[in-house]
């Protein structure tokens, strides 16, 4: 059986294909500093994807590496404010696997 015909709208002349989103139960995110109340920070890399998949979940842990009390963090550096999170974990000297350096030294002989 062939499925319903989907909603087609054109933005400047393109045609789009209209699909509701999905909303994921849990949302799991890592952070580098957070408070009881869910306010984050993240460190580097981890601000591409974080706050987005914190917003997405109906329900969002955070592990924080370090918590704080509230009020500690600078309002102009919270990435995601605790109205996205409803659970706050404490993971402090997580393993960070894939920020181990490696690094190989080999010597060139010299012709």
């Amino acid at each position: 059986m062939a499925s319903e015909p989907k909603e087609v709208r054109s933005f400047g002349g393109v045609d789009y294909v209209l699909e509701e989103s999905l909303t994921p139960d849990f949302g799991l995110v890592h952070a580098w500093k957070g408070d009881r109340h869910g306010n984050l920070v993240f460190h580097a890399t981890a601000m591409n994807f974080n706050p987005l998949c914190a917003m997405a979940g109906r329900i969002t842990i955070a592990e924080v590496e370090e918590l704080v009390e509230p009020g500690e963090l600078d309002p102009e550096h919270i990435h995601t404010p605790g109205i996205f999170v409803q659970r706050v974990v404490v993971a402090p000297g997580g393993e960070k696997r894939i920020e181990k350096r490696t690094v190989s030294l080999t010597r060139q002989s010299g012709a």
